[in-house]
């Protein structure tokens, strides 16, 4: 389901639905270990927050409703949340999200880039499928864990949340995933060559490089088993950009087709 914001009237989540600063780094349950090198640099490090294009509180607000508080809150990560959730979770499951896919197709002016240099960061596309982990948060938690998650995934409110039914081995479960419309501003669209090894090379936010992104969502997709084929591919063509370099991993499972605009 879409998850729309709500009416003017007020919330019973009112008063609490404002974004707030970012979880410490780690993972679920032990995943409270940080990674070195990868803090965030700072505010200073973006400067001025972008005008958010639509107001983050009330689809705060609407999520919260959505979820209602009755049940545990199951979350699906698809990018950095694998490697880096910022929130614990009583467990974790390998999940395959049916009719999206995992696309490094949106503009970071703020997390991996600024205004002046924006960066890149991964969305969920229609078409296709997308392998990631669902993380399941206890009731109790979970509506602190979506007000510390805002201020991360959703500071100018690009995002559409929506709760998706997302397939594990366990059973299918309703978790929140976030999701990207093409007709958002931020989405860039088809990059060239010139333009991707450019914002390799250059672009940088509040949490770091979106090269150090890109390399880091490979290596743990890599870790659970999860090969994806267009990510491997936009990261040999930034080989050469840092010190590092890529090894040839060999075919992968087939990447999402690429749907109509």
């Amino acid at each position: 389901m879409t998850v729309r914001p709500p009416s003017p009237a007020p919330s019973r989540h009112a008063g609490a639905i404002h974004p707030v600063a970012k979880a410490d780094e780690g993972t679920p349950g032990a995943h409270r270990r940080s990674h070195p090198g990868h803090h965030p640099p700072g505010a200073d490090a973006s400067g001025p927050m972008p005008t958010p294009l639509r107001d983050p509180g009330p689809m705060l607000a609407a999520t919260l409703d959505a979820w209602g508080g009755h049940d545990d809150l199951w979350i699906f990560g698809y990018a950095s949340l694998i490697w880096n959730p910022g929130f614990a979770a009583a467990e974790h499951r390998p999940a395959r999200l049916t009719g999206w896919h995992r696309a490094l197709k949106m503009w970071s002016r703020v997390n991996r880039g600024t205004p002046q240099q924006p960066g890149l960061v991964f969305a969920l596309l229609p078409g296709g499928s997308c392998r990631g982990l669902v993380f399941r948060v206890p009731r109790a938690d979970g509506a602190d864990t979506l007000r510390r998650l805002w201020g991360r995934e959703m500071p100018t409110g690009v995002y559409d949340p929506r709760f998706l039914r997302c397939d594990t081995p366990h059973g299918p479960v309703r978790a929140l995933a976030f999701t990207l419309s093409r007709r958002s501003p931020n989405f860039t669209g088809t990059l060239d060559p010139a333009q991707l090894r450019h914002i390799f090379s250059n672009a940088s936010g509040r949490y770091g490089s979106t090269l150090d992104y890109a390399r880091l969502t490979l290596e743990h997709l890599q870790r659970h088993g999860i090969r994806d084929r267009a990510l491997h591919r936009l990261l040999r063509l930034a080989q050469g950009v840092g010190e590092e370099s890529l090894p040839d991993h060999g075919p992968s499972a087939p990447s999402a087709p690429t749907p109509r605009p």
